[in-house]
């Protein structure tokens, strides 16, 4: 668990998954605390970062850096699809996936599940801009345990693309991180579907990252695509991505767009984004050579010597 410390005016986020490291921010204002049914959840407004929202003592977005993370982690597996039109996405009760995702010209409706509904009001409340997806007609949303949701509610081949904002799997998203889970998402995903999820930090987190591999065999592909975020640990987190491409004998890599950011794909058009392009989507997938190699020999375990296309 997190040990949230505020002295001299400063929130200090410290955490067991991270140890003997810490990241703070000069607080201006608090401006909301308080428990919700299943986390302590704080809102404050920060001196340089903007407004700040944080659970259970750890960091979840700031206005100055939120659209590099929610921006990748929706459209990497958007544009990886050619027409995705069922969308289901998993957390992310900020709405800053939803936003993202409702950019998209081609989708017809969008099932968000999260847990915990404090989040959900904190964000309207707080996070105005970003919350304002709520209100998309295309929208279901559903408060509930995503896990039951997607293991017991959730048909086959229900949705083209899924995308699972979790927090860290130290508390309520641990089964996020799950083989089980991602069977069921391979199962709910139509034939040439993408699975895209919080894929945590490539300096801390290098045995659960190729442990999500070993999870993603109900896939055709498995990889990694790394975020700049500056206020999360060490200033990057992944998009953890796998594709189902039951038609092809070849495997598609999610590191090629399928589609382009333009006027006709998105609402607003390229003009909407302030961090994704189709380069950035690319270029993410350029790795520290550690990381790289420690993938390749878990993707070798997994799914042997297949050609993937266009890696």
């Amino acid at each position: 668990m997190a040990a949230m410390t505020q002295e001299g005016g400063w929130f200090y986020e410290k955490n067991r998954q991270w140890p003997g490291q810490a990241n703070g921010l000069q607080i201006k204002e608090v401006l909301l605390t308080e428990r919700t049914k299943y986390q302590d959840l704080m809102v404050f407004e920060s001196e340089t970062w903007g407004i700040v929202l944080t659970l259970d003592g750890v960091i979840q977005l700031t206005e100055r850096d939120e659209m590099s993370y929610q921006e990748m982690l929706a459209h990497i597996p958007m544009f990886s699809h050619s027409d995705p039109k069922r969308v289901l996405i998993v957390g992310g009760g900020d709405g800053g996936i939803l936003r993202e995702v409702c950019k998209h010209k081609c989708v017809e409706s969008i099932v968000h599940c999260e847990i915990d509904e404090g989040v959900v009001n904190a964000s309207r409340r707080f996070f105005p801009e970003m919350a304002k997806a709520f209100d998309d007609p295309r929208l279901s949303l559903k408060i509930d345990d995503a896990v039951n949701y997607v293991m017991k509610e959730c048909a086959d081949q229900s949705f083209d693309v899924v995308i699972v904002d979790s927090s860290d799997p130290d508390g309520p998203a641990e089964k996020l991180f799950s083989a089980e889970f991602y069977q069921h998402a391979a199962r709910i995903l139509s034939a040439d579907g993408v699975v895209a999820t919080q894929g945590e930090c490539l300096w801390l987190n290098q045995d659960l990252i190729a442990e999500l591999v070993h999870h993603a065999k109900y896939f055709d592909t498995a990889e990694y695509a790394s975020i700049q975020v500056p206020t999360y640990p060490c200033g990057q987190i992944g998009a953890f991505v796998a594709t189902k491409n039951d038609n092809s004998c070849e495997r598609r890599s999610c590191q090629v767009p399928q589609r382009v950011p333009r006027d006709d794909t998105l609402v607003g058009g390229n003009n909407s984004l302030k961090y994704y392009t189709s380069s950035m989507h690319q270029a993410a997938f350029a790795l520290p050579k550690f990381m790289e190699d420690r993938l390749e020999k878990e993707r070798r375990e997994v799914f042997g010597l297949r050609k993937v296309a266009g890696a």
